[in-house]
């Protein structure tokens, strides 16, 4: 069962949330440990149904809530912003606040994560525990910005079909070493269909402005700042190199450390039982104590 609920976020932005639940008996079998609350962030052009498959086994035995940040999903998308690491912070601490989810514990992915560390940073009475999946702490610099933006202008948009955007963000993207089809499933999910044919359902200029205000930047004394346990996640062949990840885990004070074969950046959508098995452990030890 999900449910979907309205949140508040800074500058009054309407922020969708979906809440993932079994029925009742099964909350009653989970015993008190459900009332821990976990919250899901995904990365730049996600939203909170690329969490499904981690959300209904969560579920089982946490509440647990899913959020399309602004300008993704069906959220809120103004003209003017902000798209600052300021307001994707402020946004995901209201939700914690409005839907009682403190002390939380805080999945989330690429950029995702960032807000996630950010808030545990500046808020630890709000959160439990984190989970960071394929981010870096490191700055990426101008000219992953300029390829971001070359990238975006070579989509051929409208796509005709949900097919064609399968096919050509799982096969047939030149700016991809390794295309794979659940990449092409990960973006199928991002489109809606107008008149004349399929477009992402967020802007992509507002892509580039979030991710500018991030990507220009280290992020680890920030990261330092987080006191609860943290288990860092990378997929073999992502983002996140191995050597990054584990000085990560060395800079964090109660860092971990999981990696996850045969995935890509696209960790808990590519290797879903992987992703599982990876994190699974860590979240029993930190939740049930």
């Amino acid at each position: 069962m999900v449910r979907r609920i309205d949140v508040t976020g800074a500058d009054g932005v309407r922020l969708a949330a979906w809440e993932f639940a079994d029925p009742p008996e099964r909350h009653e079998e989970a015993g008190p440990e459900r009332t821990s609350g976990v919250l899901l962030l995904h990365g730049l052009m996600g939203r909170a149904s690329h969490w499904t498959s981690t959300a209904r086994w969560l579920a089982e035995r946490h509440r647990t809530v899913a959020l399309d940040q602004r300008g993704h999903g069906l959220s809120d998308k103004p003209a003017e912003g902000p798209f600052t690491r300021e307001a994707y912070v402020a946004d995901a601490e209201a939700a914690i606040e409005q839907l009682g989810l403190a002390p939380v514990t805080l999945i989330g992915h690429s950029m995702g994560a960032l807000t996630g560390w950010q808030l545990a940073a500046r808020r630890p009475d709000l959160v439990r525990a984190l989970v960071i999946c394929d981010m870096r702490a490191s700055a990426l610099g101008v000219a992953s910005q300029r390829e971001w933006s070359d990238w975006f202008r070579s989509w051929p948009v409208p796509f005709a079909s949900l097919d064609g955007v399968r096919k050509w963000f799982g096969e047939d993207d030149p700016w991809v070493e390794r295309p794979t089809p659940a990449r092409g499933e990960f973006f199928a999910e991002v489109m809606t269909e107008r008149a004349d044919g399929w477009h992402p359902v967020f802007s992509r200029p507002q892509m580039l402005t979030s991710r500018e205000t991030w990507v220009y930047d280290a992020h680890w004394e920030e990261l330092a700042q987080v006191r609860c346990p943290t288990l860092v996640v990378r997929g073999l062949d992502g983002e996140l190199g191995r050597a990054e990840a584990q000085e990560m885990v060395r800079v964090l004070p109660r860092g971990q450390y999981a990696e996850v074969t045969d995935a890509g950046h696209l960790v808990h959508y590519d290797q879903p039982e992987a992703w599982r098995a990876a994190i699974e452990p860590f979240l029993e030890g930190v939740l049930t104590r």
